[in-house]
């Protein structure tokens, strides 16, 4: 017997089905340890010593295997073919020696780059021992990433209280996000204007010319910087007569892309497809590890966490015979093409990404996949082939004409791009978001001596625009040409700076909040050196060469360790007050803008005295008046105005025709909010959630700070029901039960019998708990027992499984969620103390979350007898049970 270990349950499955009864395979369900979240999990003191963690779900897998080895004679390790993939064969072989499972066993670790049965075969029959380099490189990134996080994130903490934390690359990738915003802020638009002459040729056909020199100076786009000049050029072009002087048409060439690594799979499928690079990669883990195409279940695709751009021979010998097929004969170059990357520190270790079986045409394929599946494979699959097809022809031609009048010349220029053969672009065209489209229009047929007519000549102001915002796909690019990071941690560096508000996403551009924006200046001010571009993508360089194995890991460590501790207990000894004058010198542009009127913009609006200032309070940055206490405006840390120029600051909306007090739109420190005149307690309603200053009127503020809002006596007891806003969000009362309602709008306009039926609806469900949710999707059974529903609950969809609720990722759609993505939810969850399956203990039943249907009846009870045996606990299960707790918030400080 041969015990076959995978990550994925997925995996194994498909994998199970090529191999024989010989062979018996079993998941990982992906590492099988991990550093534990708290200081001292790497130990500079004792050479870099690292202490790994086993969790409770992970031990039962191993235990699994353990058994399992009883009665093999060889572990074979088939996970994946990168730098995790081996050390997650590491870890296996580590914790299985110690339980003595090894005894006697041979041990083998094989690695295939698709999953097909092929090469499962073909990999079985070629095993090799351990990359003990590449394990090093695992472990020197790893105990980076922890000495970064957990050194630099409590630093962090001290000087900057609501900051969450920051990581190696991920400072890094926001330092670049933050740097493009500022560049956006600094930037001044710069007045141009182009001349366009509309001609006519001598039959009648129309095409423009631009001006292309005047007076003997050559012009380009933006040299024409006044109305002045604009209008003289175009009265001389008006009054000139017109020759062309050149025809010049000469061939041009397109080159078809090379396949997908995984950066540039990434880049295309958000442009294309609207997929987040996290979306991405899920989706591809799927198709890599196997789908059922009809009675046959395999991998569609290569390993999709790749930098290198080359095929297999195999691959372009198939590629080449579909082209032939499909598109014919003038369609295929003479040779096949070869591809080298021009990124920095790329391995090329693996093929591109491609379809595992180029003849499996997407449209063959469809009806067995998921849309997004459907998408992607057809991208990869049209990429693959595109790549070995003839070039594109174009012919560009250009047409000089010469403009003479009163002893003074000019050039107009004509430019026309017609394709004369489309080659690969039949099939593939790349959406580039900093390229211009190449194909224009055919020029008119014009010769050396032709004189056109004029039409219409025209100048048009034109104003230079401020960088683009970073997309994913564009941030990707530049982190990929920096070489900063690997390609396998790009999503999870974007899907981190997401999760903890960094930055959000805006018409697919990253914009960066200030809590963001305070970190990267922070880490500018104090870690310079560590958020430089040059010196992260030299580390990424040195941990390239420890997986080649010409560097030592432990001193590539030691290196980093020295100075960066020195560092951190330098900025240790700051006083806060240091830190503040930092961040306000190098925020000032953002914070303070510039004001139209040539004002002091840090003078206090309130009391026209105090000069306005960074401050630092328990939950944050926000900025306040030098005068305080006798003056204590405040605002947030964003500047005064939005970016569509509504005002953020303090605003009179007019008075209250009740009081006469003024009806204030102000600007605090937890955002803007109402206050009703002025005074020791002031009426005051925060804005709801989708209000923003600009749409707030005299009318809308004075409904909302009458609230709450009596809708009418309650039928059966005549006590009032009432409609307000609270902390949670809009609401219904009546005595001491509420209601939630969806929008504010509902609170202004729900009518009695609405309002009825929503409490009886409230009661029915228990007066603080509430009726377990409804599936929306059954993903079946759990390997260890229980089905696994998608349910919906009050913050969300949510996989469950039992007693566990593990959230969905934000933009997860609940239908597209496979089993395989549940299980690692799931046993993430548990890991963390998240809950117990459906089979646990009768004693900790009364632990049921909430959306299992808690009653609230039940849950003092519950309570009650929870803390009764808490008490009998030795010092040593107390300080177990504390683990998972720890492990939540500190696990947010490594990357």
């Amino acid at each position: 017997m041969n015990v076959v270990v995978v990550e994925s349950p997925a995996k194994a499955k498909t994998i199970n089905k090529y191999l024989g009864p010989d062979y018996h395979v079993l998941a990982s369900y992906g590492h099988v340890r991990d550093l534990p979240a708290k200081d001292g999990s790497v130990d500079p003191e004792h050479d870099f010593a690292m202490t790994w963690e086993v969790d409770a779900k992970s031990n039962k897998r191993l235990s699994d295997i353990a058994n399992a080895l009883k009665d093999a004679d060889r572990l074979i390790l088939a996970t994946d073919p990168d730098r995790e993939g081996e050390a997650i064969s590491w870890h296996l072989i580590e914790v299985l020696a110690k339980k003595r499972a090894l005894k006697d066993k041979k041990i083998e670790r094989v690695v295939f780059n698709a999953i097909t049965k092929q090469s499962v075969l073909e990999a079985m029959k070629n095993p090799r021992e351990l990359d003990e380099p590449l394990v090093a490189a695992y472990l020197a990134r790893r105990a980076l990433d922890y000495l970064v996080g957990f050194t630099l994130s409590p630093v962090l903490w001290r000087k900057l209280p609501g900051a969450r934390s920051a990581g190696r690359v991920q400072s890094v990738a926001l330092r670049l996000v933050c740097g493009r915003e500022s560049e956006i802020e600094r930037f001044r638009p710069q007045e141009y204007w182009s001349i366009i002459a509309r001609l006519l040729t001598a039959k009648g056909e129309a095409f423009d010319a631009r001006i292309a020199e005047f007076a003997g100076r050559k012009l380009s786009r933006l040299d024409v910087t006044s109305e002045a000049q604009a209008t003289e050029i175009r009265t001389f072009l008006e009054a000139a007569s017109l020759t062309v002087a050149g025809v010049e048409a000469r061939p041009q060439k397109r080159n078809p892309y090379a396949p997908f690594t995984t950066s540039t799979l990434q880049q295309e499928a958000s442009r294309k497809l609207g997929f987040s690079a996290q979306r991405t990669m899920q989706v591809a883990q799927r198709l890599y590890e196997g789908v059922d195409t009809g009675g046959e279940t395999a991998g569609l695709i290569t390993y999709m966490r790749t930098d290198g751009v080359q095929i297999a021979p195999e691959a372009v010998a198939a590629a080449r015979k579909v082209i032939v097929a499909e598109y014919g004969d003038r369609y295929l170059p003479e040779k096949p093409r070869f591809y080298s990357t021009k990124a920095k520190n790329a391995q090329e270790a693996h093929e591109a990404i491609r379809p595992t079986d180029l003849g499996r045409l997407p449209k063959h394929v469809m009806r067995h996949l998921e849309p997004e599946q459907a998408k992607l494979y057809e991208l990869i699959w049209k990429r693959t082939i595109a790549s070995q097809m003839q070039s594109a022809d174009f012919e560009r031609t250009t047409v000089d004409i010469e403009a003479a009048h009163g002893g003074k010349a000019a050039v107009l220029r004509a430019t026309g791009s017609v394709m004369k053969f489309d080659g690969f672009l039949t099939l593939y065209t790349e959406s580039r978001d900093d390229e211009e489209d190449e194909d224009g229009n055919r020029l008119p047929s014009m010769a050396v001596g032709d004189r056109p007519v004029r039409e219409a000549v025209v100048a048009t102001q034109h104003f230079t625009e401020p960088p683009p915002r970073y997309t994913e796909a564009t941030l990707v690019k530049k982190m990929e040409e920096l070489g900063i990071g690997r390609p396998s941690t790009y999503a999870a560096t974007l899907a981190t700076l997401r999760d903890r508000d960094y930055v959000t996403i805006d018409k697919k551009r990253l914009v960066p909040q200030d809590k963001g924006r305070l970190v990267t200046s922070f880490l500018e001010s104090f870690f310079e050196r560590y958020v430089e571009f040059d010196f992260t993508a030299a580390l990424e360089e040195k941990l390239d060469r420890i997986s080649a194995g010409e560097l030592d890991w432990r001193e590539v460590l030691r290196e980093f360790w020295k100075d960066f501790s020195a560092q951190v207990d330098g900025v240790k000894d700051l006083r806060v007050s240091q830190v503040l004058d930092a961040l306000n010198d190098m925020l000032g542009p953002h914070i303070f803008p510039e004001k139209a009127d040539g004002g002091d913009p840090r003078l206090c609006p309130t009391c026209g005295a105090g000069q306005l200032s960074l401050k630092l309070g328990k939950y944050g940055a926000f900025i306040g008046c030098s005068n305080y206490p006798e003056c204590r405006y405040t605002r947030q840390l964003a500047s005064e105005g939005s970016e569509d120029g509504a005002e953020t600051g303090d605003r009179n909306l007019g008075q209250d025709p009740e009081t006469g007090l003024d009806v204030l739109l102000k600007s605090g420190r937890f955002g803007p909010y109402l206050q009703l005149g002025e005074g020791e307690k002031p009426k005051r309603s925060s804005l709801p959630k989708g209000w923003t200053p600009d749409s707030v009127d005299l009318a809308r503020a004075l409904a909302l700070l009458a609230l709450p809002r009596p809708v009418g006596a309650h039928p059966e007891d005549g006590e009032p029901i009432l409609a307000g806003l609270g902390r949670y969000g809009p609401y219904l009362q009546h005595g001491k039960t509420y209601a939630n309602v969806e929008t504010i709008d509902d609170v202004f306009t729900v009518g009695l019998n609405r309002a009825v039926a929503l409490i009886a609806e409230k009661r029915e469900k228990g007066a603080r708990g509430r009726a377990a949710p409804a599936a929306l999707k059954s993903l079946g059974a759990h390997p260890d027992g229980g089905e696994i529903t998608v349910r919906d609950g009050r913050y969300g969809p949510y996989v469950n499984w039992g007693k566990v609720n593990a959230t969905l990722q934000k933009g997860t759609d609940p239908q597209a969620l496979t089993v395989e993505a549940a299980l690692a939810l799931i046993a993430e969850k548990a890991g963390k103390g998240g809950g117990k399956p459906a089979k646990a203990k009768a004693a900790k039943k009364p632990a049921a979350d909430k959306a299992d249907g808690e009653t609230a009846a039940a849950r003092p009870k519950a309570k009650k007898a929870a803390a009764k045996p808490a008490t009998t606990k030795t010092a040593k299960a107390k300080t177990a049970a504390k683990a998972p707790a720890k492990k939540k918030p500190a696990a947010k400080a490594a990357e």
